[in-house]
């Protein structure tokens, strides 16, 4: 999805307002006004006011000075039925940089966990610049051996740092050291000197090696086509000019390492199995967490790739034989585009970005392992096979040194280069997915100095699930210490105080001389307790058609008892049912999903829960309700939505015949509000559909959306899709949609 130039560089987490709206064209009431009472059969807005109410009390992390408020900006779910509710913070007004904080709830609405990336800031910090932001731009553009683009400057309190310091944010675009860069430049607004600066472009290397003929998802039909997916929001691949490859026939590529379309086979493929890995391994909805992805380019001059904010890019080996676009080093720079979309964003530091950087590793072999392509088999080598500069692998994920880079933490890590700063981490991943002997062909890893004899490992998957829930606790100021204890608070919520995994999450990271924090959660406990999980996590049927998952329960903490399972949030006309209905924890049922010719198409949110006499735990599925013989046609172009105004995005169909009623949009907009937004759908008659309305008491985060309407008219033609903002103060962007017709 093509985004604003550079303001919009960075991806950034559709928010969610707390306020309610008032009356049309009137100003909102300020944040922390009253909000509207949600039912306890709506887990994500139970999660929401649960993590409001921590909020206003200032709990543990959340203290805040008496000229600061929170905002909440994102409420994001996760495996285990675990909710990560986002704020912002602000001082009088200004947003306040490195102040974001993440509550942990789970779908009962009951606070888990909170972290804060600083603390609370006292009265005192000055308001008023002394340095202009034309002068602060200036400063900024010296980062850059040359200059492409600026943005206006926006003033902020930087909390990174010893002291809060009010800065001007002022984002340049260009290039630095010979390679794309887009640069936030935080420049002291009283003394003009810089303060801090992080780069949006994260650069990454990797393999040449081709998947083989493979099946990819395009979009088309009869003698047009395009490498777009249709079901995946905003994941394309084309050329340097941003648009998608077309051409007469669904067949891409020629199968030769410097074909372009044959890499975007690669990268469109390797793309795709990672949003599935997402789904169904992490429970993550898309690239982004709200549905949405990235596109791709290929045929960067250049050996290497990188994501800069906005889109994926990917170079050549030195030798110009091979294209960087195997499933390793693309599923790395998506990587970094989840890293940028959870909490706390990508973050300022070398350490920091180390862990950017792992993050990318540990999504490439979490996609190779889930995929399991015999011709790029699972391992825990980056680069292995583009041999990119004729020095072999560019990193050993289970011994880091092997490449030069540090297989234990220490205090140096905070001045070490980002992808050497990674070593630690990685060393962390494979310790805790497969051990430090793992035998089966599989290579040992060493132990740091002070470390445990041996780790034993728990497999990828789980180990992906305790990384991702440490990923959505994330915040803009982690660092190694806050990641070991982030990923044990995940640990427990997952598998229990008393289990082996949590065990496991510590023995990994003292093996890599992480040291321990105060105030970690610990791996024991007294009671009985059990965990929840599902698999597959997703899944889609035809109206009238039924799914069926695992419902799987584990013993975490003491004895075995009964767990007694229902569902929530099926759409009308569905129903649900479990064989057996109860299980002793440690066994499993059989979910199955029924759907009737009436259920409306559309993906819906269905969450299971289990309960027993320790209390609930729950797990979500994610189910589609699609519809065949029909055609999608979309338009990814972005518009501004600005206050009382109105934007249209037209598409082309071309299919024939008549409209097969309903037809069904999807909607992808980011907005703080979605109780803004009037939307509308213009056929090629010229008739018009109301899809939604202004108004209501509540205020949330638009996101991805799914309407029908009933029509009658031929379905060749123009379609419009008309978004009217009704109200003040909230903006967005619609960022894409498409008609099933």
């Amino acid at each position: 999805m093509r985004r604003r130039a550079l303001l919009m560089a960075a991806a950034v987490v559709t928010t969610v307002a707390v306020v309610a709206p008032a009356t049309p064209a009137a100003a909102k009431p300020p944040p922390g006004a009253e909000r509207v009472q949600a039912t306890m059969a709506d887990p994500p807005q139970a999660a929401a006011l649960a993590a409001d109410r921590a909020v206003a009390s200032g709990l543990d992390d959340l203290r805040k000075g008496p000229s600061e408020s929170y905002r909440r900006t994102g409420v994001n779910s996760g495996t285990g039925g675990m909710f990560y509710v986002t704020y912002e913070r602000s001082y009088k007004g200004l947003p306040v940089v490195g102040g974001d904080a993440v509550v942990v709830t789970d779908g009962s609405g009951n606070v888990r966990d909170t972290t804060a990336a600083s603390g609370a800031i006292a009265d005192g910090v000055p308001t008023a610049p002394t340095v202009t932001a034309e002068r602060a731009t200036e400063t900024a553009k010296t980062r850059l051996a040359r200059v492409d683009d600026t943005a206006a400057p926006r003033l902020v309190v930087l909390a990174w740092g010893a002291q809060p310091r009010l800065a001007w944010e002022a984002t340049v675009s260009g290039i630095a050291a010979g390679k794309p860069s887009i640069q936030h430049v935080f420049v002291d607004a009283r003394t003009g000197e810089i303060a801090d600066a992080y780069d949006d472009v994260r650069a990454g290397t990797g393999t040449g090696f081709y998947n083989g003929q493979v099946t990819i998802a395009t979009s088309g039909s009869g003698s047009s086509y395009s490498m777009t997916d249709p079901t995946r929001t905003g994941v394309r691949c084309g050329g340097q000019n941003g648009s998608a490859y077309t051409g007469t026939d669904d067949v891409w590529g020629t199968g030769s390492g410097t074909n372009l379309e044959t890499a975007c086979v690669d990268a469109l493929y390797a793309a795709q199995r990672e949003w599935d890995m997402l789904r169904d391994w992490l429970g993550r909805n898309g690239f982004n967490g709200n549905g949405g992805g990235f596109p791709a380019r290929v045929g960067l001059s250049d050996v290497n790739a990188y994501w800069n904010g906005s889109y994926t890019n990917f170079g050549r080996s030195q030798d110009g034989a091979r294209q960087a676009t195997p499933i390793d080093v693309v599923a790395h720079e998506y990587g970094h585009a989840i890293f940028q979309t959870t909490p706390g964003g990508a973050g300022s530091g070398n350490e920091n970005g180390g862990m950017n950087e792992a993050a990318g590793d540990v999504f490439g072999a979490l996609t190779e392992a889930f995929t399991n392509n015999p011709n790029d088999p699972p391992d825990y080598q980056v680069g292995e096979e583009v041999n990119l500069v004729g020095d072999g692998p560019i990193r050993y994920m289970y011994q880091p040194s092997l490449a030069g880079d540090p297989n234990c933490w220490s205090t140096s890590i905070p001045s070490t280069e980002v992808h050497a700063a990674a070593g630690p981490f990685n060393h962390w991943f494979y310790l805790l997915a497969e051990g430090s002997s793992p035998g089966g062909g599989k290579p040992n890893s060493p132990i740091c100095s002070g470390g445990p004899s041996s780790v034993t490992g728990i497999g990828i998957q789980k180990a992906g699930r305790i990384f991702m829930g440490a990923l959505l606790r994330k915040t803009s100021s982690w660092r190694y210490a806050n990641a070991r204890s982030a990923s044990l608070a995940a640990a427990v919520e997952l598998y229990g105080a008393a289990s082996v995994e949590c065990a496991t999450t510590k023995a990994a990271w003292n093996a890599v001389s992480v040291p321990v924090q105060s105030g970690e959660p610990t791996c024991n406990a007294s009671g009985n307790d059990f965990s929840l999980s599902l698999s597959p996590t997703a899944g889609s049927v035809q109206p009238g058609q039924s799914t069926t998952a695992t419902v799987g329960t584990a013993t975490t903490s003491g004895s075995a008892q009964t767990v007694t399972l229902s569902a929530s949030g099926l759409p009308s006309g569905a129903t649900a049912s479990f064989s057996p209905a109860s299980v002793s924890s440690g066994s499993s049922s059989t979910l199955t999903i029924s759907t009737s010719s009436s259920t409306p198409t559309g993906t819906y949110t269905v969450t299971v829960t289990g309960s027993a006499t320790s209390g609930s735990h729950t797990a979500t599925y994610s189910l589609t309700v699609g519809t065949s013989g029909t055609r999608t046609f979309r338009n990814d172009t972005n518009y501004t939505i600005n206050d009382l105004s109105t934007v249209t995005s037209p598409v082309t169909s071309t299919a024939t015949g008549t409209a097969t009623s309903p037809v069904r949009v999807t909607v992808t907009i980011s907005h703080t509000c979605a109780e803004d937004l009037r939307i509308r759908l213009r056929g090629p008659s010229g008739t018009w559909y109301t899809l939604d309305t202004a108004g209501g008491s509540s205020c949330t985060s638009y996101g991805t959306r799914n309407y029908t309407a009933t029509v009658s008219q031929q379905a060749a033609g123009t379609w419009t899709l008309e978004v009217y903002d009704a109200y003040r103060l909230d903006t967005g962007f619609l960022d894409s949609w498409s008609i099933t017709v």
